[in-house]
């Protein structure tokens, strides 16, 4: 029984602070462009000029 309520407390807090972390990412602006992180992975970056193997420089 006193595991109980150590343990009742415990799970409250981390529950609370989870809570607090949502809200915290929410008014920060975590979860604004969804859409936008999804579909940058498609796009091509610019490529860059291959160097020549022997140029040293």
């Amino acid at each position: 029984m006193t595991g109980l309520a150590f343990l009742i407390p415990v799970a409250l807090l981390m529950g609370l602070t989870g809570l607090a972390a949502f809200f915290w990412s929410l008014r920060n602006g975590q979860f604004e462009d969804l859409d936008g992180a999804a579909a940058r992975i498609l796009i091509d970056d610019e490529e860059l000029p291959v160097e020549t193997k022997g140029k040293r420089g």
